[in-house]
């Protein structure tokens, strides 16, 4: 019964001409006790899917619309003209949404996050790399949040966690100055890049791989309900997708699971209290 309890989960995993991580991604939440639907932003805006129908929303990475513009730009705008009414009942609903990579840049460009004003232009802004070059390369995180990100709810707070990044356009800018003690007062920081030690990069590369404002990783909403991170929790799920894992293997303590699973795990733990 408990299997076919969490089936009931319906997670929907959207799509663009570029993006390259759907099925990682779909994977991972299927891992979760989800049943996941990828499909095509197209059908969203004809209003050939219903997006109510589905407990939870997933915009996954890669390069949406080549990136030409900026990164995240052309998706967002077509989400916001066609479905920008849509995606805010969706959000007032306190429905989940997460956005990996490319889909924190659509969540920044559609003022979803850092979410004080979502008729306003963007708040924020994922600017390319200090480096001007695409850096892929696995990451530290601390887990920087009190409680109210329900992606993180089973994270203790100063966890330390290891992701990879993959990306060319991360480096979180804010629009204002004050805007950083905004959301340090709203509790709105949920992973920052550290070193390996889990003390402040400080801004230093590689640590903090594309010279990230404060060293943020990922934010979410005023609520919670809604995260964006650059890592790439969706291949760090599994202890084999470990950079170290054949070192590591024979550890006694080695678990099946990585650092990513919690996120997906805590998404779906949400949606059974609060959404069905």
């Amino acid at each position: 019964m408990e299997g076919k309890f969490k089936m009931s989960i319906r997670i929907l995993v959207l799509r663009a001409p570029g993006t390259n991580c759907d099925e990682e991604t779909a994977r991972a939440l299927r891992e979760v006790g989800a049943h996941v639907d990828v499909i095509h932003t197209g059908k969203l805006i004809r209003r050939e899917v219903d997006i109510f129908h589905y407990h939870g929303l997933v915009l996954p990475g890669g390069f949406s619309y080549g990136d030409h513009v900026r990164a995240g730009a052309i998706w967002a705008k077509k989400l916001k003209a066609r479905l920008g009414d849509v995606l805010l009942e969706y959000v007032e609903d306190e429905r989940p949404i997460l956005g990996i990579c490319n889909g924190f840049q659509v969540l920044v460009e559609l003022s979803l996050l850092p979410g004080w004003d979502y008729e306003s232009s963007p708040q924020a802004t994922l600017a390319p790399n200090i480096s001007a070059k695409f850096e892929t390369r696995w990451v530290y995180l601390r887990h920087e949040n009190s409680g109210k990100c329900i992606f993180t709810k089973n994270l203790p707070k100063g966890t330390i966690l290891r992701m990879p990044i993959a990306h060319k356009e991360g480096r979180f800018l804010l629009a204002h100055e004050n805007h950083l003690k905004t959301l340090l007062l709203k509790d709105q920081i949920v992973f920052r890049y550290v070193k390996p030690n889990g003390t402040d990069a400080n801004g230093e590369y590689p640590h903090n791989p594309n010279g990230s404002l404060y060293d943020i990783a990922g934010i979410c909403n005023p609520k919670g309900n809604i995260l964006g991170l650059m890592p790439h929790p969706e291949r760090a799920v599994y202890s084999w997708q470990l950079p170290d894992y054949t070192s590591i293997k024979h550890k006694e303590e080695i678990r099946y699971y990585a650092d990513g699973w919690y996120i997906f795990k805590s998404m779906i733990n949400y949606i059974l209290e609060e959404v069905l």
